[in-house]
């Protein structure tokens, strides 16, 4: 490797931590975004500078390629980044499984491939294969392409595993005597049906920690093939990727109070589990003058959002009726649930697309002591993170999960298009409670009617 590719390599491995640190917080993380950039274009650059590299031909139309293809993806509305992300983690899979073949094949047949070498690349493919996979799975169950139910059918884990099993036995093979070359296609099949498999029963409520586990195959199958390729850069940048994604997971399962196991295997969200609630009592619903009444009468209001906020882009709406009440001089909080939206920290985005101040953003552990001081709470497009039955209803599918307790407060606001039960296919009690009033229809106009209304009693 030349000098000036160690400079770029050594300069970019602090950058790719600093921006996973900044993450953290939403002040940091224009900053994280920036230092992302640029340790990968000196990543990049750094690649590029290898004295292996005769011609350049060949990057240059695999370039062309990729802005052909990732301009258009990258313009995307922030409803479509749950899915974008899962065919990025598909299309990152995908490379590390390539380039795991192309080495297989090259080694090979320069009969330099050593048993270390055999091993790495097997488990680079297979974890490739089904991060390839599983990603373009995910982005069709983000996008309902397919059902965001789970697809079970029996036997269904033992099935899974087997291929696994058979998919690293080969793999074994391999490592023993790498000239075996017939089992390596097998590896390749069974990886790539491992992702399918892996995905289908996992329901819809599962899909944001499923999108963190993802990214954290994404960084092992990038880890694998920095050894593959002996580059010290792609390890420190997969390692990171693979722990973050693994920790993340790890919260979010928390968060909903499944172990990592029920959440893989589990076939959560089943709508056969459904209870119709809607049959024994009724909502009662309410008009935008009445919840503008109720909204200017408070002292204290709690924003929920949810993947309704997002399906309707209803996010800069939010932002005025916010502006609204704080110049009326109600004290208005934002409580955010980890699992809510589609991917980790969706709410978080579209509230900063509207430049919701950071500081009004409270997370659930924070916000729940608070909740029966608060005069009205508007759930916008929330559903199973705010159900009581996950406190009451031991038969309830989501019994344990923690979640923002919104029936707590004085009165609830919540805007839905219609009573259909959320991602984990039951019914929300918190809709027919006594203190909770329906605001049905899309949020986006539900809360410009609102702002109407709101508007209105001010110039009065």
């Amino acid at each position: 490797m030349s000098g000036a590719a160690e400079i770029c390599y050594f300069l970019a491995a602090p950058l790719f931590i600093l921006a996973l640190r900044w993450m953290s917080s939403p002040e940091t993380a224009r900053r994280a975004v920036m230092s992302a950039v640029a340790a990968m274009a000196l990543a990049i650059g750094g690649t590029l500078l290898q004295p292996e590299i005769q011609t350049y031909t060949w990057i240059g139309i695999a370039v062309l390629a990729g802005l052909i293809v990732g301009v258009p993806l990258s313009r995307v509305p922030l409803t479509a980044v749950p899915e974008r992300t899962g065919l990025s983690q598909a299309f990152g899979g995908l490379a590390a499984a390539l380039v795991g073949v192309a080495k297989y094949y090259m080694w090979l047949g320069e009969g330099s491939l050593t048993h270390f070498k055999m091993g790495v690349i097997g488990g680079e493919v297979i974890l490739g294969c089904l991060t390839c996979t599983g990603g373009l799975l995910a982005a069709g169950k983000l996008a309902e392409m397919i059902p965001t139910r789970p697809i079970t059918y029996k036997g269904q884990n033992i099935v899974s595993f087997l291929g696994l099993g058979l998919a690293l036995a080969l793999a074994g093979v391999l490592v023993y005597d790498p000239t075996q070359s017939w089992a390596f296609p097998f590896i390749i099949a069974l990886g790539l049906i491992f992702g399918v498999l892996l995905i289908l029963p996992i329901g819809g409520a599962d899909m944001p920690t499923v999108i963190s586990f993802l990214n954290s195959y994404a960084g092992l199958s990038a880890v694998a093939l920095g050894f593959v390729l002996e580059n010290k850069l792609l390890i420190v940048a997969g390692a990171l990727d693979g722990s973050s994604g693994f920790v993340l997971s790890i919260i979010m399962c928390k968060a909903m109070n499944r172990s990592v196991t029920n959440v893989l295997f589990g076939a959560f969200g089943s709508v056969a589990a459904a209870k119709a609630l809607g049959e024994k009592k009724t909502a009662k619903s309410a008009t935008a003058n009445d919840a503008a009444q109720l909204l200017s009468a408070a002292s204290t209001v709690v924003i929920i959002p949810g993947y309704g906020m997002a399906v309707a882009q209803a996010q800069h709406r939010v932002r005025d009726l916010y502006e609204l009440l704080t110049k009326k001089g109600v004290d208005v909080k934002f409580a955010v649930h980890p699992v809510a939206g589609r991917m980790p920290g969706h709410m978080n985005v579209l509230l900063a697309e509207a430049e919701i101040p950071y500081d009004k953003l409270v997370e659930m552990d924070d916000i729940n002591p608070e909740m029966p001081q608060v005069d009205v709470c508007l759930v916008i497009g929330a559903n199973d993170v705010v159900n009581p039955a996950a406190r009451t209803d031991e038969t309830s599918p989501i019994f344990g999960m923690p979640i923002i307790d919104a029936d707590k407060s004085h009165t609830v606001l919540a805007i839905k298009r219609s009573m259909n039960p959320g991602f984990a296919g039951i019914d929300n009690e918190l809709y027919y409670a006594d203190n909770t009033l329906m605001l049905f229809g899309d949020a986006k106009a539900v809360i410009g009617d609102v702002v109407k209304e709101l508007s209105g009693e001010s110039a009065h």
